[in-house]
């Protein structure tokens, strides 16, 4: 990984990460070990191998707890474990996600339900669960991952596209409800990262290519720099930060 700023705060920070153990949800949590942070994450599939990686190249071992984010007592449980362990969640960082391709005409609504229960039901009750805690330990900081699609209006994955959405509107009511607890909301929006599943699905030369175009800064972006972003958000340095959704695309969005 990259030399990145400290940011002194998160040092034994409480922190809990959705997806932990792949794709850009790796990088996070070696992202906070690097920052001294305490930190636990969930995921569908086994992760020991992970964390022994993580602990021999940080020095700290992250809890893994195996979890299906759509049992919403599972996942509210692993967040109980995570406090049991590391001391009350401070930093939340909703980041598993699935963007599935799919056309309009056949989504069964088995399908339409299950992308909600991942993309969009699992962020509401993880950050249901930790708000206590936060209040307590008077304050903390939720990041919730979306991404530039439902701002393009991309077509190809339409259930996605909707959750991404309505993490928007539950960022904004979020940060303005619990404010007065020091609680900061915010969404984090990354353009098209490069990890392994892009490279692995989509990421063609040409697909490549065409997206580079629409950019301004002419680099493909790297699980590193959706990293630094989001220990900017959970870091008392954003401290009046609160209700936004920053881009971390290269200049996509906002330039179409």
């Amino acid at each position: 990984m990259a030399d990145t700023a400290t940011f002194h705060d998160l040092k034994e920070a409480s922190v809990f990460i959705t997806g932990g153990g792949s794709g850009i949800g790796a990088s996070l949590t070696e992202g906070f070990l690097r920052q001294g942070a305490k930190v636990a994450f969930v995921g569908r599939s086994d992760a020991s191998d992970f964390v022994d990686r993580m602990e021999a190249a940080t020095g700290s071992r992250p809890l893994f707890i195996q979890c299906d984010i759509t049992d919403t007592t599972a996942l509210q449980d692993a967040i109980a474990k995570s406090a049991a362990a590391h001391g009350p969640v401070t930093v939340l960082v909703n980041n598993a996600a699935n963007d599935q391709r799919h056309s309009t005409e056949e989504v069964k609504e088995d399908f339409w339900d299950w992308m909600m229960a991942v993309n969009l039901k699992a962020y509401f009750f993880a950050i249901q669960a930790v708000l206590p805690g936060m209040k307590a330990a008077g304050g903390g900081s939720v990041v919730n991952f979306t991404s530039i699609s439902y701002m393009m209006g991309n077509a190809g994955y339409p259930a996605y596209t909707t959750a991404n959405s309505g993490l928007n509107g539950l960022t904004r009511s979020l940060a303005r409800e619990f404010g007065p607890d020091k609680i900061r909301v915010n969404a984090l929006a990354p353009g098209w990262v490069l990890t392994d599943k892009q490279l692995d699905k989509w990421a063609t030369p040409e697909a490549l290519a065409a997206h580079l175009e629409r950019q301004c800064l002419k680099e493909h972006l790297a699980p590193q720099d959706i990293v630094d972003a989001t220990l900017f958000l959970a870091s008392s340095t954003s401290r009046m930060i609160t209700g936004q959704a920053l881009v971390v695309d290269g200049g996509v969005a906002v330039t179409g």
